[in-house]
Parts: structure tokens; C-alpha cells; sequence
């Protein structure tokens, strides 16, 4: 299967340390972290994804404001930066420790978080970003 992800949620997942909007946002998402860390691919959407499915349901979820397009839009011209050279951003693609690693490694330095910009979470993943990563939900099965 492939795990469907707004671009701004691969910067997200770099950061996951099992907090989220609500308990469904969260299991949801920490069912997504694992099919990801087992190897499943991803790719990159216009609009609501997997990660957005338990808030859909509610209200007016905030995942089709402006301002979540717009991060969406920044985080793909960011990634497709750092790394177009090694994959093909427009397809289904597979998420190795090389790229998770220098996905965070950008991320920590502010490279790939324009995207960030006033999001309420930025707080917390500055401080994991800091941290270097620890307890953060994501890892790459190796074979």
C-alpha cells in the first residue's frame, strides 16, 4: 500500500512524538509512522491525506484553509529542493534512513521549515529538533 501525505506532513512525521489534535488524529497517526517505518511508500498529495482522515468528520477541519495549502505548497518546494536530485517527487517513493536523516538534518538547521511558519506545533518540534530527534516515533526498518 501506499500512505497518501500533504507535503507538510513529511515534515511533521520528522518531529512525531505521539501528540496530536485529538486521540483519533493520534492513533491515526501512529498507525501511519508505523506503516512508514515499515517501509511503505509515500506520496505526496494536493489537499486532505491520510494523516488528515479523523479530522475530516468534524466541523470545519482546518485542512482546507489557505493557510495549510500554503504550508503544503512551501514544504513541497523545500523537499523537492533537497531531494529531487535522488527521487521523483511526483510518483510513490520509498523513505530510507539516508533520506530521513537528511530530511532532519535540514529540518534542524531551518533549511526545509519555512513551511513552519506559524504553525502551532513549531514549538514542540523545535524542542525535538533539538533534542536530536530522541523519542520521536519514526524509524526506518533496515533489511
Amino acid at each position: 500500500m501506499t500512505v497518501k501525505l500533504r507535503a507538510h506532513h513529511l515534515l511533521c512525521m520528522l518531529t512525531y512524538v505521539g501528540r496530536g489534535y485529538t486521540p483519533a488524529f493520534t492513533a491515526n497517526y501512529d498507525i501511519i509512522i508505523a506503516r512508514l517505518g515499515a517501509g511503505e511508500t509515500i506520496e505526496l498529495v494536493a489537499g486532505p491525506d491520510d494523516v488528515c482522515a479523523p479530522l475530516l468528520a468534524t466541523g470545519q477541519p482546518h485542512c482546507h484553509n489557505d493557510s495549510v495549502i500554503e504550508r503544503d505548497r512551501l514544504a513541497r518546494l523545500a523537499v523537492a529542493d533537497l531531494l529531487a536530485p535522488h527521487i521523483d517527487l511526483t510518483g510513490p517513493f520509498h523513505l530510507n534512513t539516508t533520506m530521513l536523516a537528511s530530511l532532519r538534518g535540514a529540518f534542524s538547521t531551518g533549511q526545509i521549515r519555512p513551511a513552519c511558519a506559524g504553525c502551532e506545533w513549531s514549538e514542540l518540534c523545535d524542542n525535538v529538533a533539538r533534542s536530536g530527534y530522541a523519542g520521536t516515533s519514526l524509524t526506518i526498518a533496515t533489511c
